[in-house]
């Protein structure tokens, strides 16, 4: 079995991921398109970087159960529509729940952004409906309206990148 580069893991041991299959194994970045999460915030919570992320999401990828699994919780879908192997549509549920999504995260675009008082009150209304209905969308965040917000621990890129003190001295 031919193996990808292989390299050191979070834990010091060494890792490796089979090499990709000719076909479809998965279907797991059609899933992630389908439920709205970026590639950016899947990559925070599962703690791995975007180009491995990318790298499971490659359908030919053949994923260990326990990635498998982890897709599943942080997707919330049934596991076995991350493996269903047909050009068909997602389930119906998956699709629901994918729109309810998309739904509940304008409706909390909208309460962050209204200045209205009768506009932030419908907004209310609507993020409390959505919720009566599906319970887990208590939790989920509006729209980014610029670009994608850091956590705590994240720097930006002014730390990365830094710029010299004399860039700015004024005997240029």
């Amino acid at each position: 079995m031919s193996t990808v580069n292989c390299k050191f893991g979070s834990n010091g041991a060494r890792a490796s991921r089979p090499a990709p299959s000719t076909h479809k194994l998965h279907r797991i970045n059609e899933v992630r398109l389908q439920q709205g999460a970026s590639l950016r915030s899947v990559s925070r919570r599962m703690n791995l970087s975007s180009q491995e992320i990318r790298q499971q999401e490659d359908a030919r990828t053949d994923l260990k159960i326990s990635d498998l699994l982890k897709w599943q919780e942080i997707l919330e879908v049934p596991l076995s529509d991350l493996l269903v192997d047909t050009t068909g549509p997602l389930s119906e549920p998956v699709n629901n729940r994918a729109s309810m999504l998309r739904v509940m995260k304008t409706a909390k675009a909208i309460q962050e952004s209204a200045h209205n008082r009768s506009v932030v009150r419908l907004a209310n209304m609507m993020v409390e409906q959505l919720v009566k209905m599906m319970p887990e969308l208590a939790e989920v965040s509006a729209w980014h309206t610029i670009g994608q917000r850091r956590g705590k621990d994240e720097v930006g890129r002014i730390v990365e990148q830094t710029i010299p003190d004399s860039l700015f001295s004024e005997n240029r």
